[in-house]
């Protein structure tokens, strides 16, 4: 319920000036801003000049709604008069008179908080207005309404006899006039600093264009960069692979003793240049792969095959690598798993890919072969899990980096270039799925594939041709994956 605070009847010219005078005091009280209070105080002075102007009197009232949230100035000015004629012009800012009282009533609804009009030619006119206490002042008591009464009816500028008139009124003026230049200072300083963040956000949008003009160029030079690596990897690699294989052709002549009896020193040189060209050979096919892969020159030929004889086909190709007695090669069987509709040459080359990793770093115990279908039904996990010695947290991601490779003891022995993983995650994203690692240093690793049970190519018709694709024997696959024809 609102407490009333003062009212003020508008008998005279300068009962308008008491009101406006009265207004900015109990804004002031209240604890408004000075800026706040001027706005109160025009628009209650522009209103009760209206009423008294045009309903040749009236009265202003003054409450304070405590209960309100936020709590509230209230102001009500009255008159009986003729009431306002062309309301909703007036209202909408359309409507001017020569005396600018549209300009008065309209210019008051944008300083109060809320201001609505009740008029009528019968009962005069009714403005009630608004406005709420700022968000940082406390809730005012009825104590501290009664104080701030209090001090309103010991103020000096409460009506006087018509004598004293002419110099409140002159003091008001100077008042406005004061009021007026503080708010153009205040207007020139808030359009002066919207310049300068005007400016600074101009200089900033420069910056930001300059920056993308960069970063284009940037990246077009590391798509050129990165065509021509591809360019250069596959030319590369083809020009590799037929002199790697003279030389395996040629090594294979003298260890079959075509050309003549061998010493036994000449036969251990000779295999040792064999080995050498097939582990050129191997880091050519994966650089071929790659180069393919990232050129997206790689086709993806679906078949559909059992996982028995793709585990069938990697026993028989891996087994003859097995040269540690230490180290067993065990595979998990897989009769009860469903068929796969995939790249089988693509999945041969990346479980002989952890497989061969596996015979590498593992001096004892052995190495697992498994698959397992997910929980959802649709995806269908391989799984390498080795005795080795494991990978420590840190480095399980670069080890899926190109040319990454972590140091240990075997390092020395086992030579290699950091490509075979890569080249597993890569073939991976080419069949739907992914691959990861489960490590413990000093323990062991488990590297795993997991891919869609049936994967869908998004273009139809090359989907249409794959269906059409004779299913590969698990052997040709395997044989293929193992010479790296198969991506």
């Amino acid at each position: 319920m609102a407490t009333q605070i003062l009212r003020i009847r508008l008998d005279a010219e300068e009962d308008v000036v008491a009101a406006r005078r009265r207004a900015r005091a109990i804004a002031a009280g209240l604890g408004f801003s000075p800026l706040d209070q001027t706005r109160v105080a025009s628009a209650v002075s522009e209103i009760a000049r209206n009423a008294y102007e045009y309903a040749q009197g009236g009265e202003v009232r003054f409450a304070f709604d405590g209960d309100a949230r936020p709590q509230a100035l209230l102001i009500d000015v009255c008159d009986r008069g003729p009431g306002i004629r062309d309301l909703e012009a007036v209202l909408d800012g359309t409507y001017r008179s020569p005396s600018g009282m549209g300009r008065g009533i309209a210019g008051s609804r944008r300083l109060m908080d809320r201001c609505a009009i009740d008029s009528s030619a019968a009962a005069g006119t009714t403005v009630s207005m608004a406005r709420f206490l700022p968000a940082d002042r406390p809730d005012l008591s009825a104590a501290g309404l009664d104080a701030i009464v209090r001090e309103l009816m010991l103020d000096p500028a409460r009506p006087q006899p018509n004598h004293a008139a002419a110099p409140r009124s002159f003091d008001e003026v100077q008042q406005q006039n004061r009021e007026l230049l503080s708010t153009l200072t205040e207007l020139r300083d808030r359009q002066e600093e919207l310049t300068r963040l005007t400016q600074e956000l101009e200089a900033t949008n420069r910056g930001v264009v300059a920056l993308y003009a960069e970063l284009d160029e940037r990246a077009d030079e590391l798509r050129r960069a990165d065509t021509m690596k591809s360019r250069f990897l596959s030319n590369m690699s083809h020009e590799l692979r037929t002199p790697l294989s003279s030389i395996r052709a040629l090594s294979n002549l003298l260890l079959n003793r075509l050309d003549g009896d061998l010493s036994e020193e000449q036969e251990r040189q000779v295999l040792l240049i064999r080995k050498s060209a097939e582990d050129l050979t191997e880091i050519v096919n994966d650089l071929l792969d790659l180069a393919k892969i990232e050129a997206g020159r790689t086709d993806v030929v679906l078949t559909s095959f059992k996982p028995s004889g793709l585990f069938a086909a990697l026993r028989t190709m891996l087994t003859p690598l097995l040269t540690d007695p230490a180290v067993r090669l065990i595979f998990e069987d897989t009769d009860g798993l469903p068929a796969i509709f995939t790249d089988e040459a693509k999945l041969t080359q990346i479980l002989r890919n952890f497989v061969s990793n596996a015979l590498k770093f593992t001096e004892h115990g052995e190495i697992r072969v498994a698959a397992r279908l997910e929980d959802d039904g649709e995806h269908i996990s391989f799984s390498v899990a080795d005795t080795g010695i494991g990978i420590a947290e840190e480095h399980q991601q670069v080890i899926f980096e190109e040319f990454g490779q972590v140091q240990s003891h075997l390092q020395q022995r086992v030579k290699g270039t950091g490509l075979g993983l890569p080249l597993c995650r890569k073939l991976a994203a080419l069949l739907g799925g992914y691959v990861g690692v489960d490590s413990r240093f000093g323990v062991g690793s488990t590297f795993y594939a997991t891919l869609p049970l049936r994967l869908d190519l998004p273009d139809e018709v090359g989907q249409a041709e794959a269906l059409q694709t004779p299913p590969a024997t698990p052997g040709n696959a395997a044989t293929a994956a193992a010479r790296g024809d198969g991506s």
